[in-house]
């Protein structure tokens, strides 16, 4: 990035009206969080493995596990910057301006491109199978009705993006400036954890191509309404392309 588009972005993240008050969590919270995520997950799967011996997860079980950990995750985060905390808008940077959405657009735009290019790059060295996401893998082996497709798509496109933000560039983030490490190292921390938190061995150096910019949009505004906006757009295409498969438009 040049150094006046570099400029332009500082110039449009102001920094927050109100200076942010030392917060009472740390990075505890943050495990706490994932592992409620991550719990919730595995109840939900043993469940629905008690419920069909031997046979395959069906669409309601798949939907329940794709959006209740995250949105617990999620809650879990926000009841901890009101519990410990000075509230979720504050401590997450959770503000709303046009010039986040500015800003968001742009890396989410540059995102897209750059995650573009690496997945087909990925997909050359660990093949078609290796590298498609856990979600579309199951999408791909069970083509979902219409409503359930529709349903996934807001979710996996605006919802879910919500969610992570709140999590890994929200919570986890303010958790390491408390330990009062630089902006940029904060950056690359939680850009791995993001990346690795996914459980996705095979798709690691990927998630990590997706998170560097979604991670700057977060570092040059300081607030994350920028760095969803970046994530949503780069969810667009994984989510359109449920919806295109329940009309048929594209193969499961």
């Amino acid at each position: 990035m040049s150094d006046v588009a570099d400029r332009r972005l500082t110039e449009e993240a102001t920094p927050p009206e109100e200076p942010r008050r030392q917060h009472r969590w740390g990075f505890g919270a943050f495990l706490v969080v994932f592992a409620v995520f991550l719990l919730s997950a595995v109840l939900i799967g043993a469940i629905a493995r008690v419920e069909s011996p031997g046979g395959g997860l069906s669409m309601r079980v798949l939907m329940i596990g794709t959006m209740v950990p995250p949105l617990l995750g999620a809650g879990v985060a926000v009841l901890f910057t009101v519990w410990r905390g000075n509230g979720p808008r504050l401590d997450l940077g959770w503000s709303w301006r046009w010039a986040d959405i500015r800003v968001g657009v742009r890396f989410g735009l540059i995102g897209l491109v750059c995650t573009s290019v690496a997945a087909f790059l990925w997909t050359k060295v660990v093949g078609q199978q290796n590298a498609t996401s856990a979600l579309g893998d199951l999408v791909a082996h069970q083509r979902p009705s219409v409503l359930a497709a529709t349903v996934m798509f807001l979710f996996v496109w605006l919802v879910g993006p919500i969610c992570e933000e709140i999590i890994y560039r929200g919570l986890l983030w303010g958790a390491l400036e408390r330990l009062n490490w630089g902006r940029w190292s904060v950056f690359g921390l939680t850009t791995v954890i993001f990346a690795v938190s996914h459980l996705e061995p095979l798709r690691t150096v990927l998630l990590l191509v997706i998170g560097i910019p979604i991670g700057l949009a977060r570092l040059y505004t300081g607030r994350i309404a920028a760095s969803i906006v970046a994530h949503q757009i780069n969810n667009f295409l994984p989510a359109l392309a449920i919806l295109l498969i329940a009309f048929d438009v594209m193969p499961a």
